[in-house]
């Protein structure tokens, strides 16, 4: 690397600082979000790999569906937890993208969900998306489509009534705010294709089924599901 190259890099750093979205450490390559540290320090399930894993229990008996997973568990108070703010709530749509990356390789070395031929982004309701500036479960396709070589489909299903926040409901009054919340738009798009439904975080599955089930409404669909993360209890 050229003496003009560094110099150039070392102001760009100075004025413009290129920070881990985990740790904030500035021991980073310029093209990733985090730094190494981060990445390997990662909370990895290993869920993709294992047959009737916690996911797969919890959605058992509720929805029909093929395979399901989370990849990283989620835990108050963590660097994760620092990460999915900068993700969700502060426009880092970057780091969003490179977590979509990790998910399609652990997907893709997992092998359980070669046959999907087709990612679905759970819908936000377009006044979220709006004040947001772009649906987080989309991005994350984005990343994963890169790895997995199948396409994002995003005009199947929409969210057309906003609901209340999830996050202080139990189980019972998370599928009471979520039922009837999603509808089925254009079959045509996902008719006799196994879908991977992808989202963010699932905590006790509700917004993922209804939207699922909505899903399953269309001839001849497989239904696969797929979050970043776990959250027992959020």
């Amino acid at each position: 690397m050229s003496t003009l190259t560094l110099i150039k890099e070392s102001l760009l750093q100075l004025f413009y600082p290129h920070l881990c979205a985990g740790c904030g450490s500035d021991a980073l390559p310029p093209s990733s979000q985090l730094c190494i540290k981060c990445i390997y320090g990662l909370p990895l399930s290993r869920f993709e790999k294992r047959a009737n894993n916690p996911i797969e229990k919890i959605l058992a008996g509720r929805i029909e569906f093929e395979k399901a997973t989370a990849q990283l568990y989620f835990t108050k108070h963590s660097v994760l937890q620092h990460m999915m703010h900068a993700f969700k709530y502060k426009g880092n749509k970057d780091l969003g993208y490179q977590l979509g990356l990790i998910m399609g390789n652990q997907l893709l070395e997992s092998r359980r969900f070669g046959d999907v031929n087709a990612l679905i982004p759970l819908p936000l309701h377009e006044s979220k998306q709006r004040k947001r500036g772009y649906n987080q479960a989309e991005i994350l396709c984005n990343g994963m489509a890169e790895i997995l070589r199948i396409p994002v489909i995003t005009g199947a299903v929409v969210r057309p009534d906003a609901t209340e926040t999830q996050t202080k409901k139990n189980r019972t009054d998370r599928w009471k705010n979520m039922e009837g919340k999603f509808a089925l738009t254009s079959e045509n798009l996902i008719e006799n294709k196994h879908v991977l439904l992808v989202d963010d975080v699932i905590t006790t599955g509700a917004t993922l089924e209804a939207c699922g089930q909505e899903l399953l409404r269309a001839p001849g669909v497989k239904l696969s599901i797929a979050t970043l993360c776990y959250a027992s209890k959020i």
